[in-house]
């Protein structure tokens, strides 16, 4: 296959090349795209040296089996429809089009029927998104989410490299902040993206919406609260389910959670540091609240689970490798 990366500098475009690598994709030519500044540099895949292009319309226009993009909205409002209109398989990992509705939000395990015989755009969902649905699929199937309420603890590398370097430089006593609108080192910052008008943030708005999108069920209700934390690998969520249907005891959403794709359920209590380079989610304090309420802890590394790692996933289901 000839699959090209657009972003791959960035933190996600890189972990989509160690993705590649580690799931063993045949790639017999990967093509990688940065902005201008960014072109010239030099990445490895499978102890290949590749360098880095600058990302141009006609570079979009050429022929691929997959373009993995995860270089922002902007870019992708920009190139994807490029590549797309040129007959190319684009997996888009921004927001820009996870909520039109000819577009496919997938998340393989969930939806992935979305893809038969498809071309063009895909949308690849926020990476909070992925692994709260990812833990509820198969719950929703049998007893039907009527509410999610969820809290989460997000790393700060969901913001990108630069924001790794942030919490890095305040750690280390410089304590000035380009990113984040307060200090992160030893703090947390109860907002993600800007406030809207009813008072949820963009990245709140981005958990209701989607998890409705994938889930086919726009009559779930979602309450978000997005937290910062200062973390650098692996989002957090604390999360509360209300069904619609009574599930009486606990086992039966202990089973509903161990028949889930690439989930786990543990009685360890696991952390963020534990699921750094993981592709699972992993479920622990599961506990009943009443027979239609219940709660649990949910991890995953975000730039993979989240974001490289469900890019790639949709690849293989399209190519019969999943």
């Amino acid at each position: 296959m000839k699959i090209g990366i657009v972003g791959a500098t960035g933190e996600v475009g890189r972990t989509m090349i160690k993705v590649l690598e580690d799931f063993k994709i045949p790639v017999n030519e990967l093509k990688l795209f940065a902005s201008k500044r960014s072109s010239g540099k030099t990445l490895t895949f499978n102890n290949a040296s590749i360098v880095v292009e600058e990302l141009t319309e006609d570079s979009m226009i050429q022929k691929f089996d997959f373009l993995l993009f995860s270089a922002g909205s902007t870019v992708s409002k920009i190139f994807a429809p490029i590549a797309a209109k040129a007959g190319n398989i684009v997996i888009d990992n921004s927001s820009a089009f996870r909520m039109e509705k000819e577009i496919p939000l997938v998340v393989p395990e969930i939806n992935g029927h979305l893809l038969k015989n498809y071309r063009g755009i895909i949308a690849n969902p926020n990476c909070s998104t992925i692994q709260m649905v990812l833990s509820l699929y198969k719950i929703h199937e049998k007893f039907k989410i009527n509410e999610i309420f969820v809290s989460t603890y997000q790393a700060v590398s969901g913001a990108g490299y630069k924001a790794i370097s942030e919490l890095q430089r305040q750690l280390e006593g410089d304590k000035s902040k380009t990113v984040f609108p307060k200090q992160i080192s030893h703090n947390v910052i109860p907002l993600i993206g800007e406030i809207e008008e009813d008072g949820f943030s963009t990245e709140e708005h981005k958990m209701i919406n989607e998890t409705r999108k994938i889930l086919d069920d726009y009559s779930i209700n979602v309450y978000p609260t997005t937290v910062r934390v200062p973390v650098f690998y692996g989002h957090s969520e604390a999360i509360v389910v209300k069904t619609k249907l009574p599930f009486n005891d606990i086992s039966f959403i202990e089973n509903q959670i161990k028949n889930s794709k690439n989930v786990i359920l543990t009685n360890e209590i696991i952390t963020p540091i534990d699921v750094a380079g993981s592709d699972y989610v992993y479920v622990s304090r599961l506990r009943k609240i009443d027979e239609f309420t219940f709660s649990f802890w949910n991890v995953a590394d975000n730039i993979r689970v989240g974001a490289a790692t469900n890019a790639i996933r949709i690849l293989m289901l399209m190519v019969g490798l999943l």
